[in-house]
C-alpha cells in the first residue's frame, strides 16, 4: 500500500509539471503566479521618501546659508578693522607732530613760530583726511537745505537776497566719499 501512495504522489508531481509546461505559466514557491510586471511600489512610501529627501536638501541648503552669512559678517569685520587700521597709521605722525609741538611749547617762547607750527600739523592731518574721502562742506551763503543742513536758529536777514539761506555756521559738515556723515550746524535768515 505504501507502494501505491507514493506512486500517486509522483503522479501529481507529474502532473502539475505538465499543467505548469501547458499553461506557460511561471510559478513561485508560494504556487502563484510569476508576472513579468514589477510589484506596484506604495505611493505613501514613495511620498515619505520624496519628503524626507526634500527635507535633505533644504537642510543641506540652509546649512549652506548659514555657513554665507557668517562667513561674509567675519569678512566685512576684518575689512573695516583693516580699514581703521590704515586710518590709525596715516595718523600716527600727526600725533607725533602734536606730541613735539607740545614740547616745544613748554620750552620755546616765539609765539609766530609755535602758530605756524600748528597751522602746518593742522594742515597736515587735513590733507590726510582728504586722501581717505573726507571733504568739508561750504555752507555759508547757500540756500538752505534740510538734506545737508541742520537749522539750530533763525535770524532776521540783512539783507532780502538772504531770506531762506545760510547766514552764519556754527559748526562744519563733512562728507566722506560724498556720503554726509556730518551735518552742518547753521544759522539761517528768515
Amino acid at each position: 500500500m505504501n507502494e501505491d501512495k507514493a506512486s500517486l504522489e509522483t503522479d501529481n508531481l507529474v502532473n502539475e509539471e505538465n499543467s505548469e509546461i501547458s499553461n506557460n505559466v511561471p510559478l513561485d514557491n508560494a504556487g502563484q503566479e510569476i508576472t513579468g510586471e514589477a510589484p506596484k511600489a506604495d505611493p505613501l512610501a514613495a511620498a515619505k521618501a520624496e519628503i524626507a529627501e526634500l527635507k535633505d536638501k533644504y537642510l543641506r541648503l540652509y546649512a549652506d546659508f548659514e555657513n554665507f552669512r557668517r562667513r561674509t559678517a567675519k569678512e566685512k569685520l576684518e575689512m573695516i578693522s583693516g580699514a581703521s587700521a590704515d586710518t590709525v597709521k596715516l595718523i600716527l605722525p600727526i600725533v607725533d607732530d602734536f606730541e613735539r609741538a607740545k614740547v616745544s611749547f613748554d620750552s620755546s617762547t616765539d609765539i609766530e613760530a609755535l602758530k605756524e607750527g600748528v597751522d602746518l600739523i593742522y594742515t597736515k592731518l587735513y590733507k590726510a583726511l582728504e586722501s581717505k574721502g573726507l571733504k568739508a562742506m561750504e555752507s555759508k551763503g547757500a540756500d538752505f537745505d534740510a538734506e545737508i543742513h541742520e537749522s539750530i536758529a533763525q535770524f532776521p536777514a540783512p539783507s532780502e537776497d538772504l531770506k531762506g539761506k545760510v547766514i552764519d555756521e556754527i559748526e562744519k559738515g563733512y562728507y566722506l566719499n560724498d556720503k554726509v556723515i556730518r551735518y552742518a550746524k547753521v544759522i539761517v535768515g528768515a
